[in-house]
């Protein structure tokens, strides 16, 4: 038996201080990500008083998120609150008005609730409507069922048969194709609502699904006795069906942007870097609570004040960091990706966040934590900032190609190719080293398949 005993080891370990947890994550977060955290730190610290705000934070030059500034007490509180805020005499609504907003606002409806909407006014029995529901708790955000009917039946208090015939009530419900078990049944049930059943696009969802998804059009139309047009007919068809029923309703499928920065041109033609600071409360640090950190004779009391007050102190400070920081990232990135706000994605250079870091005299991991989840809204739409941010190849004329600029020449590729007869990554290969620009037959397939575009064999029409 081995040995027991104590061991004492000594070993060196850096760790963040809550002060240095807090900037950062204050770096990282996007606009609607500050507003939410701000509003919980205010909830902890009555020091700090919000107002909301649509206009530009003061610009301030702090010091490096990343630098743990011991001298946050001797700044100016005047001073400090006017670099983060400017206050507004104007009254703000009242609160019965805010109530009624708020109550005003209607949530968008989940695809559950959108079908147990339907099943209230269906003529049924109040028995097979229960069970309905029952189903409808299985159904998932996709619109599938999470799991086959009789294993249903077993935890559930309804029989077998009722369970049956409300997932038949279910299925003959909106949107179409909700309440299938899988894909091939949610595309029946979809065309069964458009009444194809016994249709040519009815038989090869129902017993040659895996031959289209292939491409293999020939072959199915060989085995129904069909010519290949009509198949090609019926194929079109099937695409307009959805692979996703309840994605209509899913909240997270188009998620709502909000830029942290703008590229817009001033008055004599250059192009700027705004921060939009949409969503971003002010904050300031009470009055109230410095008057009575100057008034209290408790030392508990005036300990307890003047720590809060140095928290709050501390946050503007971060706020300040962060928008500095990504101001001065977004207006390098306009220095060195000019020829973007003229050309689009396509006239990308390569940058890494060394070169920008190396500019600013950051550190590489400032860069990247300061441009996580944040977007850009630019001339060629809202492209997040991580996008800038791009390795690449040289051509033969000696020019630097970002990789972003190499998929959208692939991309181009394949949308000018003969529909008949689609390029193959060796013919892709061959066209861009005929543009000058030497890429390997494997970093293509890896553009492709990040562009979500198939094979050459899946990509035919006939």
């Amino acid at each position: 038996m081995p040995d027991v005993g104590l061991v004492q080891n000594l070993s060196q370990q850096q760790t963040l201080s809550p002060k240095m947890r807090q900037s950062l994550e204050i770096l990282q977060s996007n606009s609607l990500e500050l507003s939410q955290l701000i509003q919980q730190i205010a909830l902890t610290n009555p020091a700090i008083e919000i107002t909301t705000n649509e206009e530009e934070l003061a610009d301030v030059k702090p010091e490096d998120a990343e630098h743990d500034s011991e001298t946050i007490s001797d700044l100016d509180d005047h001073a400090r609150d006017e670099y983060i805020t400017t206050k507004s005499s104007t009254p703000g609504p009242s609160q019965e008005t805010l109530d009624y907003i708020y109550d005003s606002i209607v949530a968008p409806h989940s695809l559950q609730q959108h079908l147990t909407e339907q099943v209230k006014y269906e003529d049924i029995s109040e028995e097979l409507r229960l069970a309905c529901y029952e189903i409808i708790s299985n159904i998932n955000d996709r619109g599938f069922l999470d799991q086959p009917i009789d294993e249903i039946s077993i935890t559930s208090k309804y029989s077998l048969k009722l369970l049956e015939k409300a997932l038949v009530k279910i299925q003959h419900l909106e949107p179409a194709g909700v309440g299938a078990h899988d894909l091939r049944e949610s595309l029946l049930i979809q065309l069964k609502h458009r009444d194809l059943l016994g249709s040519t696009e009815y038989k090869i969802v129902e017993d040659h699904l895996p031959e289209l998804a292939q491409k293999k059009l020939p072959q199915i139309a060989r085995i129904l006795r069909l010519s290949v047009e009509s198949v090609v007919e019926a194929a079109t068809v099937i695409t307009t069906l959805t692979p996703d029923p309840g994605a209509k309703y899913d909240p997270t499928s188009n998620p709502y942007i909000i830029p942290d920065v703008k590229f817009i041109l001033d008055d004599e033609g250059n192009w700027q870097a705004v921060l939009t600071n949409e969503h971003i409360p002010s904050i300031t640090i009470s009055h109230v609570y410095k008057e009575m950190l100057a008034s209290s004779e408790e030392n508990k009391t005036r300990s307890y004040l003047r720590q809060q007050i140095k928290d709050g102190k501390e946050i503007i400070t971060a706020i300040s960091q962060r928008q500095h920081t990504l101001l001065r990232i977004s207006e390098q990135i306009i220095k060195q990706q000019a020829a973007f706000l003229v050309s689009g994605l396509s006239a990308l250079k390569p940058l890494t966040m060394n070169d920008l870091a190396a500019t600013i005299e950051a550190h590489p991991a400032t860069i990247s934590r300061a441009v996580a989840g944040k977007f850009a809204l630019t001339p060629h739409g809202i492209i997040e900032l991580r996008t800038f941010f791009t390795s690449g190849f040289q051509s033969k004329d000696g020019a630097q190609v970002s990789n972003t600029s190499i998929k959208e020449t692939i991309q181009d590729i394949v949308n000018e190719e003969p529909p008949s007869k689609p390029f193959s990554d060796k013919a892709i290969e061959d066209l861009l080293n005929e543009k000058g620009l030497k890429v390997a037959r494997r970093t293509i397939a890896k553009y492709r398949d990040q562009l979500n575009i198939l094979p050459s064999h899946l990509r035919k029409k006939f």
